[in-house]
């Protein structure tokens, strides 16, 4: 019982979080940060650039993890770039949230991070 009201707290805040990062007119580096980092979890991406006015997001889709090693220098990581377009990006960033208890582990290290900045966080 216990375990699924945590999963749906860290939900809700984490789409919170993601509310109030979207309804500024002037996004902070904070939020960009954030929404680059929800992206690249969700996608796989190396490399996101977000085009805030245009709603265009352009990105690296990793396509095979087994050429990456973290001991060397990866030149040859077979990647896709993509260009995909949104019309809200609350919406659009609310449908990549992933429910699996790592995505979650993820996010709640995002909602740490956060607090830790002083945002006005519910999570306790």
């Amino acid at each position: 019982m216990e375990n699924s009201t945590m999963k749906q707290k860290i939900t809700q805040e984490i789409e919170n979080l993601i509310s109030k990062s979207c309804s500024n007119q002037k996004s902070t580096d904070q939020y960009k940060n954030l929404h680059e980092a929800i992206l690249k979890k969700y996608y796989n991406a190396a490399d996101i650039a977000i085009d805030y006015h245009r709603h265009r997001v352009e990105m690296d889709i990793v396509i095979d993890d087994s050429f990456y090693h973290p001991q060397e220098v990866n030149t040859n990581v077979p990647t896709l770039h993509v260009n995909l377009l949104f019309k809200n990006l609350k919406d659009f960033l609310r449908s990549c949230i992933e429910k699996d208890p790592k995505s979650l582990g993820f996010y709640a290290g995002l909602l740490r991070s956060f607090k830790n900045k002083d945002y006005s966080m519910s999570l306790a």
